[in-house]
């Protein structure tokens, strides 16, 4: 391994952790693809119709990308306009159930409140009937007594 002559390894500090060390390397070796040539290979020549072409196929392709990226843009709209009608249709949907329950719930306490009026009333007759039935019971025992209560 001639690599080896390249390299040196010495031993800094050695303890009980471990061991510290410090390597040397030789000079690199000579590149063996040669050096690189200081001017720049040389060119085709390229004619105008070439030049054409390729501004061309770049103008085309600049196009396409602006197409993709039009069309892109439109499905985005597309898409948040169904997100927003969708929104819109829940809320209504929403809204319509809001207001039937609630029509529903007063509906229900009109016809308690009803239910209640003629149970009260009712119960209201059959007092005024029972107190009816007192005052001609007082009259046909005591007439005397209902003319003193008059005189006061």
């Amino acid at each position: 391994m001639a690599a080896s002559e390249d390299i040196q390894v010495k031993e800094l500090d050695k303890r009980a952790s471990g061991q510290a060390f410090e390597v040397i390397l030789g000079a690199p070796a000579p590149d063996p693809k040669g050096e690189f040539p200081l001017s720049p290979p040389k060119k085709k020549d390229v004619s105008l119709e070439e030049i054409q072409r390729k501004l061309d196929a770049a103008e085309e392709r600049r196009k396409n990308h602006e197409a993709e990226v039009l069309k892109h843009l439109a499905e985005k709209r597309e898409h948040e306009k169904e997100v927003q009608q969708k929104a819109m249709e829940e809320n209504n949907n929403f809204s319509k159930m809001a207001e039937e329950k609630l029509n529903q719930k007063m509906e229900a306490n009109k016809e308690n409140r009803t239910a209640i009026m003629a149970a009260m009333n009712e119960k209201f007759k059959e007092k005024d009937k029972k107190l009816e039935e007192v005052r001609k019971n007082k009259e046909t025992k005591d007439p005397n007594s209902e003319e003193g209560t008059s005189e006061d």
